[in-house]
C-alpha cells in the first residue's frame, strides 16, 4: 500500500515527566475551581495518560502542524476524560473515547480558547525520551517531525488532510495509528462495513491527489 510505505510505522515510547506533572496541576485545579473528579478519575487518566499518550500526540501531530499544540490537544483530551470519567460505563471504550475527543479538537485547533496546559508546569524538565532539558512536553525533536519535514510525507499529509471527514479520520487511524476496523469503529461510532466503505473510498482518493500531486512536479521540472 502506497500510504503504508510513505508513511511507515511510528515508534512508540514513555511519557515524559513534565507533561504529566502538567495534567495532574490541571486536575487539581480544576477541583480547586469546584468540578468534581475523582480520585478514580485521576487513577484512571494517569493511567492511560501513560499507555496512550504518545500515540494520541501521533494522532494529532497528523493534523496539527506545531508540535506544542498536538501536546496541547492531548493534554485537553486527557482533562476532559477527568471531568466526564464517570459517563463511561466500560473503561475498555476509554482510549476511543480519547481518540474521538482528539479528532475533534484537530479539527479546529486555530479556534481561539484553548488554553496551553504545559503553561502550568513551572520549569524545564529533562526529557527521558531524549535526555536533553526542554519544554515540559513529550520531546524537543521527535520522530514526528521528521514525518512532517519529510518532503514526501509533507505531501501524504496534506492528501489525508484534504480527504472528506469521515474517510481522513478512517485512513489515519487504519494506517497512522495502525488500529483494527473494529477499534476504529469503536472509536467513530460507526459499524465496521461503514469503516471499510470509508477507507476504500479515501484510498481511492488518496491515490488520485498523491498521482496528481507527482503529475504537476514532473510538469514543473519539466518547465525549468
Amino acid at each position: 500500500m502506497r500510504l503504508a510505505v510513505a508513511v511507515g510505522p511510528m515508534p512508540g515510547g514513555s511519557t515524559p515527566l513534565g507533561a504529566l506533572v502538567a495534567l495532574v496541576s490541571s486536575i487539581t485545579s480544576a477541583r480547586a475551581h469546584g468540578e468534581s473528579i475523582t480520585d478514580d478519575a485521576e487513577a484512571l487518566v494517569i493511567r492511560l495518560f501513560h499507555e496512550e499518550g504518545r500515540s494520541l500526540v501521533r494522532l494529532a501531530r497528523l493534523f496539527v502542524d506545531d508540535r506544542n499544540a498536538a501536546e496541547d490537544l492531548v493534554q485537553e483530551a486527557f482533562l476532559r476524560l477527568a471531568r466526564h470519567a464517570h459517563r463511561i460505563d466500560d473503561v475498555d471504550k476509554a482510549p476511543a473515547y480519547l481518540r474521538s475527543i482528539v479528532l475533534n479538537l484537530a479539527r479546529d485547533h486555530n479556534r481561539r480558547g484553548l488554553v496551553s496546559l504545559r503553561h502550568h508546569a513551572t520549569a524545564a524538565h529533562n526529557d527521558p525520551i531524549t535526555g536533553q532539558a526542554g519544554p515540559a512536553g513529550w520531546s524537543s525533536e521527535s520522530p514526528d517531525e521528521e514525518l512532517v519535514r519529510s518532503d514526501e510525507h509533507r505531501r501524504v499529509l496534506a492528501a489525508v488532510r484534504s480527504l472528506p471527514i469521515r474517510q481522513r479520520d478512517c485512513v489515519t487511524l487504519r494506517y497512522f495509528a495502525e488500529l483494527g476496523i473494529e477499534a476504529i469503529a469503536g472509536t467513530l461510532g460507526l459499524s465496521p462495513n461503514s469503516v471499510k466503505t470509508h477507507l476504500q473510498r479515501g484510498l481511492a482518493n488518496l491515490e488520485r491527489s498523491l498521482a496528481d500531486t507527482v503529475d504537476e512536479q514532473s510538469e514543473r521540472a519539466a518547465e525549468r
